[in-house]
């Protein structure tokens, strides 16, 4: 039996091979495709994350205080909102004692009902000789995060 060569055989041969390399190539591009998506849900996943985390900071105030030197000898304590809401119902307490800022003028102002982003209040500050270079400020106020905040600060003369 001897085994006969057509030009159909060679043809059928050659089909076989090309859609073998077809199947090759199509298994190649599907696990390309494959980690392209799990990479773009990667993405979307982490995108998603940093939404949801400006949406809460966008919700949040963030209060701090330093001092402000005007003219010879004169300070004013200056409480300022850097955060990108508005903060509510601000109080502030001197937890080492009150003994460089004026009584009446930390009570006209406190608590303040809303300190807007960016804006800012003074304090008269007395400096003397023997008054010390840092002070313990507590800060505390609502914002839109749904909860009390507070923030110590210790602002330098």
């Amino acid at each position: 039996m001897a085994l006969r060569l057509d030009i159909s055989d060679i043809f059928a041969g050659l089909a076989l091979l090309v859609s073998a390399y077809a199947v090759w190539k199509t298994v190649q591009f599907n696990n390309r495709q494959r980690g392209l998506i799990e990479s773009q849900e990667r993405l979307n996943r982490w995108l998603l994350a940093k939404e949801a985390a400006e949406s809460i900071s966008d919700q949040k105030a963030d209060l701090g205080a330093n001092f402000l030197k005007i003219g010879s000898g004169k300070y004013r304590l200056k409480i300022f909102n850097k955060g990108k809401a508005a903060a509510l119902n601000v109080s502030i307490e001197f937890p080492e004692g009150n003994d460089c800022f004026i009584e009446s003028d930390v009570s006209e102002k406190f608590p303040l009902e809303i300190l807007e982003p960016y804006q800012s209040v003074e304090i008269v500050a007395v400096v003397a000789l023997g008054t010390k270079s840092k002070h313990v400020v507590r800060l505390i106020w609502d914002d839109g995060s749904g909860r009390r905040n507070d923030k110590i600060v210790y602002p330098t003369l």
